[in-house]
Order: structure tokens, then C-alpha cells, then sequence
């Protein structure tokens, strides 16, 4: 009989970038990377264990802007080009290292790799979505939608018709993609204010999740710490991550993929090979990417040592069974000090798997394994199904909290990035105004389609990503123009709707540019 339950819960989320007016856009990458890299290696090691018959249980947040551009023909097209660049990239490595016994080997791993993420993604129809839904149907994943651009909802608490918008447009359009309404949410960044969970009621959801301090200062004191959800008074439920858990993979000091048998995320040949040799599989403007074909492992020191991957997979089972033990331990010592099963919840960005951690995903196939082949004393769960079997919980207010930097929003707040609240305070405001003064069903088409966009245009400007950028110093530029470029033409359709002059042929434009939440109803901003 098992003494505890482990949560795993992936935050999968990427920023809408889609640039329909480029041939070929550099920020686009991102969603490409994490396909081939992240999402599709995630899929591939679910099919495995499900075709195994392991009954294991994950839980991982889809938000609304990554499932727009899972969902979107035209990225779907662009993939598929990226893709069978890479391989035609790869074929050329298997030439070129001919002579090179260990970068050959790695140059055919990497073509193989190459082709499975084609045939994957081909295989589901060019929606990865599918796949997803497909592990959730047959009970061992549990998806959970986050805002619906990642809004972030602490730093909107003077507006609140933005927060009951991120989340009410986040909630339909998990129904529209999955068949039923979402039961929890990740919310943008760990961000929770007190009260908001009233609008998650409001949407149905059932339960979310805090950094740990969240709990641990909510009122009254957590009778059980973060190892038992906690109630709201709304009724929702609050699960808190165990530090403990996640400073084993987070760390980077202590962390495993740290490792130095891992492969190294910064060599790339993207930067190391030949301008002339690598000029076709990098930027047409020639600027230098990352290819994801990386020759090199951590090594601790230069030179850089070549990447073995054999080494790197006894390491990764070594890593997932000192997780385990320490799991195990972790869960013993609770059990007996709470006389109570714990629940121990460990979030990770979904990227890290894969992405930034090569081995992550084989790590996490060996975890998943070894918890349901070679112990009894932890079970695998997800929140309802835990919520299901342990309903009686102590209600508490949690505290406002984030997680990141320091723990209280400073990381989307300060210096280089307040400058933009201002701003969207303003739009949400307008937003309100709009929705009030246009309330009844007497709009005519053009008019509901412009004030549609609007309320698209606002929910873009409102992701968490382009302060967060703002924050870390990198892609500030791009940020900047995200930010300013939905401000100004949420501007442009409050000025044109209010002086009843719109523009159709200017509003088409911006429609097929952002085209995220076809089925957005304006009205839900009030």
C-alpha cells in the first residue's frame, strides 16, 4: 500500500508568435525548437509507455497561445520546411564526419531524430494537439490550460475584467480543442492574487497551482505545509510545489542537468561550422542559430569533449532512480509525521525537457517507469484524481505570490519593464468601456468583428512573456515591438469603433495577421 502520491506537473507554453507578413521570421524558431526538441520526444515516450501498458499519470499545462500555433496551418506548413531543412542538414553531417567516428554516430542520431519528429507530427495530421489528446483519453495525462495569453493576473488586479477575460477565453477554447471544460490551471508564471480564484470558479475550473510560499503564508496556517492541496473559499482547490522535489532538477548548482556527461545546450554548428557550409540552414539574413545539432557535452571545463550518448542514457537512469529514492524517503518520513499520505507536486517548463536538458525527457521515461515497476511506496496521480480520493482539505487563503525572482512579481515588475502597465491598464479600461457601451446583440457584423480584434489585440499585449523578456535583457527588441504594436492597434480599433469609422480593409489585415481565438467573444471583458 503506498504511502504518498507524486504530482509531475510540464508547463507547456511558448508566446503567440506567428508573422504571416515574413517569409521567414526568427522568433518562429521558438515554436520549431520546441517541437522537435520538447513536444514531439514528450509524445514519442508517452506512445512507449503506453504501448508498454505502464500506468503512469502526468499532468501538463497546454496554454491557449501554444495550442493556436500547434492548431495553425500555416505554422504547421512552416514546420514541415524546417524541418526537412534540418534533415537535409543532417544528411550533409553524416558526409562531412565521415572520417569522424564520434561526431558520425552523433550525426545519425541526429538524422534519425530528424525523421521521427517528421514522421510524428505527420502521423497525427500536423497537429501535435491530437497526440495529446489521445494520452488524456486514455487516463494517464491529465491538460490543464493556463491564461489565455499567459496574462499575467497579480499585476491586473485594477482591472479586473482582464483577469475573468484571460481566464473565461482560456477555458473555452480548452472545450473547443479538447471535448470538455478545463478541471485546473496553471496560472501565468505561478501568479495568485487573493480573489482570483473566484473566477476560476466562475469558469468551472477546479484547482490551480502556488509556489510554496503562496501556501505556507496563506491564513490560517496549512495544517499539512504544501503536501495537501488547501481550499479556497471559493470552493477551489490550491496545490503547492515542493521545493524539495524541484531544486533536485532546477538547481543549477545541484541539479542534474548539470551533469557533466549531458550534452552541452551552447555548441551548436549552427555557430561553430563554416559560414559558407552552414549559410543555407541558418537565417536568410545570415544570422546565426542554433540548428539543434550539438557534437559536444558538458565536460566541466575546455576543450569540450565529444557528446556519448550511452553515457549520457546510464546517466539519466542513475539521476531518475536517485530522484526515486529520495522521493521514497521524502514520502516515508511524512507519512509517519503527518500520519496522512503526502502529496508531493514537482512543476517544470515543459522546454526544459528536452530543450534545454537533452536527456530530460529519457530521464523522465525512466522515473515514470521505476515509480510504477520497482516501488510501492509512491503512486503516481494528477490533481483530480487526487482531489477524487482525498476531497476533505483544509481551507485557506493563500497569499499573493509568483514564482521566480525573489517570489512577488519583481521579475514582470521593475525597471526595465514597468513602463508597460501603464498602458495596458489604460486598454483594459477602454476594453470595459467598449463592452458596456456595445452589450447588446444590435451590433452589426463589422462592428462585433472590430471589437473581436480589439479584445485579441489586448489579450496579446497582456502576455507575461514580453515583460519577462524585458526583465532577462534578451530579445528586448522584439518585446518592445510586440508590446507597442498591440497597444497601437487596440488604439486604432477603440478610435475607430467609438467614431463608428472602421476600416474593413485595414481590420482584415490585422485579422489574418492575429488570428488567435477565431471563435473570441468581446463580451467576455466586464
Amino acid at each position: 500500500m503506498n504511502k504518498g502520491y507524486l504530482c509531475i506537473v510540464l508547463h507547456g507554453h511558448l508566446p503567440f508568435v506567428r508573422h504571416p507578413e515574413h517569409e521567414d521570421f526568427l522568433e518562429e524558431d521558438w515554436l520549431y525548437e520546441a517541437i522537435t526538441e520538447t513536444y514531439v520526444p514528450l509524445i514519442m515516450m508517452y506512445e512507449r509507455l503506453l504501448n508498454d501498458t505502464i500506468d503512469f499519470r502526468i499532468t501538463m499545462t497546454l496554454s491557449p497561445s501554444l495550442i493556436s500555433m500547434l492548431t495553425d496551418q500555416l505554422l504547421q506548413e512552416r514546420y514541415l520546411k524546417h524541418i526537412n531543412r534540418l534533415i537535409e542538414l543532417a544528411h550533409k553531417e553524416v558526409q562531412r564526419t565521415r572520417w569522424e567516428p564520434e561526431f558520425n554516430q552523433l550525426a545519425h542520431m541526429y538524422l534519425a531524430r530528424f525523421y521521427d519528429a517528421r514522421n510524428t507530427f505527420e502521423r497525427y495530421g500536423r497537429n501535435l494537439v491530437r497526440a495529446f489528446k489521445m494520452v488524456q483519453d486514455a487516463g494517464n495525462l491529465e491538460i490543464i490550460t493556463c491564461g489565455a495569453t499567459h496574462g499575467y493576473l497579480p499585476l491586473m488586479d485594477v482591472v479586473k475584467p482582464s483577469v475573468r477575460a484571460q481566464i473565461k477565453v482560456a477555458a473555452a477554447h480548452y472545450e473547443q480543442n479538447f471535448g470538455r471544460r478545463p478541471r485546473g490551471i496553471w496560472l501565468p508564471e505561478c501568479g495568485y492574487n487573493p480573489g482570483d480564484d473566484e473566477f476560476l470558479k466562475e469558469a468551472g475550473i477546479k484547482f490551480f497551482f502556488s509556489d510554496a510560499h503562496g501556501v505556507l503564508h496563506g491564513w490560517p496556517r496549512p495544517k499539512y505545509g504544501v503536501f495537501a492541496p488547501v481550499y479556497c473559499k471559493s470552493g477551489v482547490a490550491c496545490f503547492g510545489r515542493d521545493l524539495e522535489s524541484s531544486k533536485q532538477v532546477w538547481s543549477s548548482i545541484e541539479g542534474y542537468p548539470g551533469d557533466y556527461w549531458y550534452r552541452e545546450f551552447y555548441r551548436d554548428i549552427g555557430f561553430d561550422l563554416d559560414f559558407d557550409y552552414i549559410k543555407p540552414y541558418i537565417h536568410p539574413d545570415g544570422i546565426r542559430i542554433n540548428t539543434g545539432i550539438k557534437y559536444y557535452r558538458i565536460t566541466g571545463g575546455e576543450p569540450k569533449q565529444a557528446y556519448n550518448p550511452y553515457m549520457a542514457q546510464q546517466k539519466a537512469a542513475e539521476h531518475a532512480g536517485n530522484f526515486l529514492f529520495n522521493r521514497e524517503k521524502q514520502v516515508e518520513y511524512l507519512y509517519d509525521f503527518m500520519k496522512k499520505k503526502p502529496i508531493l507536486v514537482s512543476p517544470y517548463d515543459a522546454e526544459l525537457y528536452g530543450h534545454w536538458w537533452y536527456e530530460g525527457p529519457m530521464w523522465l521515461e525512466f522515473l515514470l517507469r521505476k515509480t510504477c515497476c520497482d516501488q510501492k511506496t509512491i503512486r503516481l496521480t494528477t490533481p483530480s484524481e487526487y482531489l477524487a480520493e482525498n476531497p476533505r482539505n483544509q481551507v485557506v487563503t493563500p497569499s499573493m505570490s509568483s514564482w521566480g525572482y525573489k517570489g512577488y512579481s519583481e521579475m514582470w515588475l521593475q525597471g526595465s519593464n514597468d513602463w508597460i502597465y501603464r498602458h495596458l491598464h489604460n486598454a483594459s479600461e477602454r476594453m470595459t468601456e467598449l463592452t458596456r457601451r456595445y452589450s447588446n446583440n444590435g451590433v452589426n457584423d463589422v462592428t462585433k468583428r472590430a471589437l473581436n480584434q480589439a479584445l485579441r489585440e489586448l489579450l496579446l499585449a497582456q502576455s507575461s512573456d514580453w515583460a519577462f523578456i524585458l526583465g532577462t535583457g534578451t530579445h528586448t527588441e522584439y518585446a518592445v515591438r510586440r508590446t507597442k504594436e498591440h497597444l497601437v492597434r487596440f488604439t486604432n480599433l477603440y478610435e475607430q469603433i467609438t467614431t463608428n469609422s472602421i476600416d474593413e480593409r485595414w481590420l482584415s489585415d490585422v485579422e489574418y495577421k492575429d488570428n488567435i481565438f477565431a471563435d473570441i467573444d468581446y463580451r467576455v471583458h466586464q
